[in-house]
């Protein structure tokens, strides 16, 4: 590789992000309109500065767009079983149940927000929490901003060890630690600052619902919560990291209905003027009856479970289904620069049997099937669900092709390499303050902690080898902070507004999750800084 790391060519390989962040945050453009400006950006500079041909472009704007398709396919049926559940009036029954589990309202936030969104993450991931979790918290009176907002930055702590360890499995493999004793030291790195994550995200759901008074609140929860999400995670990766997400999520869910029945939330409790919450709902509309149980309303997220569960955990089914799978060839290409991505056979390949899309299309098909059978949507239900579909997914659809396809030509043309090099080489040892905000700059960049571990994960392992660090702690540091930055990752984000029926608001989403993010990563580099360079 001859390009030449500076700080000219550092400044210009950022740019692509910068434009990005600036119409989203200062000028509070959505992320359909900021897409395109972002990925001309990267155009430019790829083609001008970058040295990248017209067939690199080609193949990695390819590539982008069957990455692109792969989160897609998982935001069609989410929509689905939103829009299925809202034209039976689901979600009012829904909002009784809940008032029934507790009458105390930042509990039933905390409750659906961030536990059983946690473990949606722990079973699914791939953006099911935030594109589930939105609707519900809407159909129990939180606003939409604010609904896709928690489950933005609930959901994160369980990124590295959610969806099974894919993430996890993905770093092992890329730094050759896979099946080695060390791993365990990496993980208690991770769970470690993974906690700091989770319990950070807890009382920030609280304080956004009602400041001082939330945190005095929901505190007794968060902690308890905290100790079995965090804490329990931790223990249990050194026991077994697949299932150390997944085991902690499930506990808590059961935890939460006894926290509910405890004296701090047994009785009626909320702030009305939070502005969390959406008042403006009429009483008739709320105590409108439905023939509808609660378990009647909640039917296409227990299928849901169910089928995940199943397929995921039933491990000859799993192989079986997972055998088949789906991806494109693609041949080498390389920059005037020698950036070279090597030829695939199978690029970036998918098991549509055992994909979170298909789970979501089963459950929502399921839904509807039940809710016509009973009698809850009535004629001409199904094209007003279609036509509804069709109008919140086309503009998320541009919107994620276009930002996939720019962090594939970031990273196809050097453009990533030169950001994390610089960076280093500048820094020196005060690098390890940065290596969290590495990771959650690969997250930002792909909506993936998977994704940011297989794109920095070497990267962080040779810059500590080089500086003479510990490279396990940078590693867990990595894919620590590749979980914070699920929260600011915009196809994340239009995950939540697409689904919550705000899209375009991105930038004010963004506004309101970048600051945790950033704080938690400098909290987690400031700890591993202290730990490895200062004591």
């Amino acid at each position: 590789m001859s390009i030449s790391i500076n700080l000219f060519m550092w400044v210009v390989a950022f740019l692509p992000i910068i434009v990005l962040l600036l119409l989203m945050v200062k000028f509070q453009w959505g992320a359909a309109e900021a897409a395109p400006v972002g990925l001309l950006t990267s155009l430019i500079v790829s083609i001008t500065l970058y040295k990248a041909n017209w067939e690199l472009i080609a193949l990695e704007s390819a590539k982008g767009i069957w990455n692109a398709f792969t989160i897609l396919i998982v935001i069609w049926p989410a929509i689905l079983i939103y829009e299925v559940t809202n034209e039976a009036k689901a979600f009012q029954v829904f909002r009784k149940g809940m008032q029934k589990l507790t009458p105390n309202e930042l509990l039933q936030i905390l409750a659906i927000g961030w536990v059983f969104v946690s473990f949606l993450q722990g079973i699914t991931g791939f953006g099911v929490p935030i594109a589930v979790g939105a609707p519900l918290l809407v159909g129990i009176g939180v606003a939409p901003i604010w609904a896709v907002i928690v489950p933005l930055l609930a959901h994160a702590w369980a990124g590295t060890f959610g969806t099974l360890a894919v993430a996890w499995q993905a770093l092992l493999f890329q730094t050759g630690f896979e099946g080695t004793i060390m791993a365990n030291t990496i993980a208690l790195w991770a769970t470690s600052f993974i906690w700091i994550i989770n319990f950070i995200t807890g009382l920030a759901i609280c304080w956004f619902y009602g400041g001082k008074a939330g945190i005095k609140k929901g505190f007794p929860a968060v902690v308890i919560i905290s100790l079995i999400h965090g804490g329990g995670q931790l223990i249990v990766s050194q026991v077994n990291q697949t299932l150390c997400a997944f085991v902690m999520t499930c506990v808590a869910l059961g935890a939460v209905f006894l926290i509910g029945k405890s004296r701090w939330y047994r009785e009626r409790w909320s702030i009305e003027d939070s502005k969390m919450m959406e008042r403006t709902t009429s009483e008739v509309e709320v105590e409108e009856e439905i023939a509808m149980t609660m378990n009647e309303a909640f039917l296409p997220y227990y299928v849901l479970t169910g089928v995940t569960l199943f397929v995921l955990l039933v491990t000859p089914l799993n192989k079986f289904l997972g055998s088949w799978k789906l991806g494109l060839p693609f041949p080498a290409t390389s920059t005037g620069y020698g950036i070279v991505n090597p030829a695939t056979d199978l690029y970036s390949p998918f098991s549509p049997l055992t994909h979170a899309g298909t789970f979501l299309l089963i459950a929502g098909l399921v839904g509807y099937w039940y809710f016509c059978k009973k009698g809850n949507i009535s004629k001409g239900g199904g094209k007003r669900i279609f036509m509804r579909i069709v109008e919140k997914t086309a503009p998320s659809t541009i919107a994620i092709v276009g930002l996939i396809i720019m962090s594939r030509l970031m990273s196809g043309t050097g453009q990533t390499v030169v950001l994390a090099s610089g960076t280093a080489n500048v820094l020196d040892k005060a690098y390890v303050l940065l290596a969290p905000a590495v990771g959650l700059l690969g997250s930002f960049m792909t909506s993936s902690n998977m994704a940011s571990n297989i794109l920095f994960g070497q990267f962080q392992q040779t810059t500590a080898e080089i500086l003479g660090v510990n490279q396990m702690a940078i590693l867990g540091a990595q894919t620590a902070g590749g979980a914070i930055g699920n929260s600011i990752a915009p196809g994340s984000i239009i995950l939540g507004t697409t689904t919550a029926g705000i899209l375009g608001q991105e930038g004010y989403v963004l506004r309101k999750t970048l600051p945790i993010a950033l704080g938690v990563a400098m909290i987690c580099g400031i700890i591993l800084y202290v730990a490895l360079i200062v004591l």
